[in-house]
């Protein structure tokens, strides 16, 4: 069946973060357009990743917060996590957020297309992109004048370690386990990792983390890595740095796992079983980064590259002749690049002013506990690069608002330009953070330097007096430290 008449000015491969905001602002700009979508309305971020991940997380806050109520003069009884009801809820904001995506589709006239896309060879450079629909087995074909492929990454492993999805997982089987496991061990300790690990540890699961590096959340500065480190052996999590797993078995009701140290560079040789570790848990989750879905689209009649495995594109996310990507599947990953990625891909489609995205100017927020936000360069990088900097810290522990809420881990730490008073870098981790960054973004990408925070009032008491705290300290007139 060929539907390639009734063409698409716009058709959009994938509905993540990156797709469906692409296709609603090539609608918006009246262009006529198509989503298509092999599985759930919103991608991986809304049905698996951002949305249901913080459901977890926000579970694991308020069971801890129960806790320790005694502290905040609050007498409460046996309080115990209801694993399944968990479970349940987050689930069910997922499908709601999913929904959601739907509503917006249809409040601005997109085609929402189920199905898997491939990407037709092309008759000639006048003619539209033929896209192949493959639906439960039935197939058809429709064509567009420009195609944008936001098809997203999925979770990888590691040679020798075989997710099987009972014992050994990847993050979309630890969202919807039946039971509680008492044990888990998480293979990697970047966003996804460290997530988990702080919400299985709320519920009383035993958590060890094996990382290949020498520190927890290895891109952020070395100070917040410590800190984290800090707060993690608090609670009773487990770590494992510079370790490397080499083997996992699984059984009927365990995982049986080999870790070995991988030692200073130029130590002295140790004996392999000698340095070699068995661990068990019920579980092992494998949170080791993800590879692009560029399998199975016709990538290769285009003559679309690869570089390490992810979609390769110009400075205008451009891979093709008409053709598009953005998001993951380009190895920049975070929800919010990609979405800054469709809106710029439809404005240039559309031929409106396209403001170009910012990458030096990206927050990461890691929503563990406590919650870890940054932006920009790290220290070691701007030493590194000769750049001049001014730096200041301001720990929760000096923070009104913060003794209040009863959370004082963490400090908000700045970098500032020694002579221009841009900033350079914003390194947090703490309470709210996540949300603190913010002001920090808006900083980096328009006029505000140094000079002109600090005398901007911010309300007192809030968690935003650290960003102006660790300023001033930066300047060298702290008030409050």
């Amino acid at each position: 069946m060929s539907d390639a008449a009734a063409g698409y000015d716009v058709l959009v491969i994938g509905s993540g973060p990156g797709g469906y905001v692409a296709a609603i602002r090539a609608a918006q700009l009246g262009l006529k357009v198509g989503c298509i979508e092999r599985e759930s309305l919103g991608g991986i971020c809304l049905n698996w990743g951002c949305i249901p991940t913080k459901a977890l997380l926000r579970t694991a806050e308020v069971l801890e917060t129960l806790h320790h109520a005694q502290e905040f003069g609050i007498k409460v009884g046996s309080v115990e996590a209801d694993f399944p009801a968990i479970i349940a809820r987050s689930r069910g904001i997922a499908d709601k957020v999913s929904k959601g995506v739907a509503f917006l589709f249809k409040k601005n006239k997109i085609d929402s297309i189920a199905g898997v896309a491939k990407l037709l060879p092309r008759a000639g450079a006048w003619k539209p992109h033929q896209i192949e629909v493959s639906t439960d087995g039935a197939k058809r074909t429709l064509s567009a004048k420009h195609v944008i492929i936001a098809t997203g990454a999925r979770a990888r492993s590691l040679p020798g370690i075989e997710i099987d999805g009972e014992r050994i997982i990847e993050y979309r089987k630890a969202m919807t386990l039946p039971t509680q496991p008492k044990s888990m061990v998480v293979l990697g300790a970047g966003a996804i990792g460290v997530e988990f690990a702080s919400f299985y540890r709320a519920l009383g699961t035993e958590v060890t983390i094996v990382e290949f590096l020498p520190r927890l959340v290895p891109n952020e500065d070395l100070e917040i890595s410590k800190e984290l480190g800090r707060a993690f052996a608090k609670r009773g999590i487990k770590t494992l740095l510079d370790h490397k797993l080499t083997s996992a078995k699984p059984s009927r009701d365990k995982v049986v796992m080999t870790v070995e140290a991988k030692g200073a560079p130029g130590a002295p040789s140790r004996d392999a079983a000698e340095a070699a570790i068995t661990i068990e848990a019920d579980i092992l989750l494998v949170a080791v980064g993800v590879a692009a879905n560029t399998e199975n689209l016709g990538l290769e009649a285009h003559g679309i590259q690869l570089d390490r495995g992810y979609i390769k594109v110009d400075t205008e996310n451009k891979c093709g002749d008409g053709l598009w990507a953005i998001g993951d599947v380009t190895g920049r990953g975070l929800a919010h690049v990609a979405s800054s990625e469709g809106v710029f891909v439809a404005e240039k489609i559309a031929g409106v002013h396209a403001e170009p995205v910012r990458y030096d100017a990206i927050p990461a927020c890691t929503y563990c506990s406590p919650e870890i936000a940054s932006l920009g360069l790290t220290e070691e990088k701007a030493n590194a690069q000769s750049i001049p900097i001014k730096v200041g810290k301001f720990p929760f522990t000096a923070l009104a608002k913060a003794r209040a809420a009863g959370d004082t881990t963490g400090f908000v730490k700045v970098l500032w330009h020694a002579e221009t008073g841009a900033l350079v870098g914003a390194h947090l981790i703490g309470p709210a953070v996540t949300d603190l960054i913010a002001e920090l973004t808006l900083a980096k990408t328009t006029e505000v330097n140094a000079e002109s925070l600090v005398y901007t009032i911010h309300a007192h008491p809030t968690f935003a007096e650290t960003i102006k705290g660790a300023t001033e300290a930066a300047l060298g007139h702290a008030i409050d430290l």
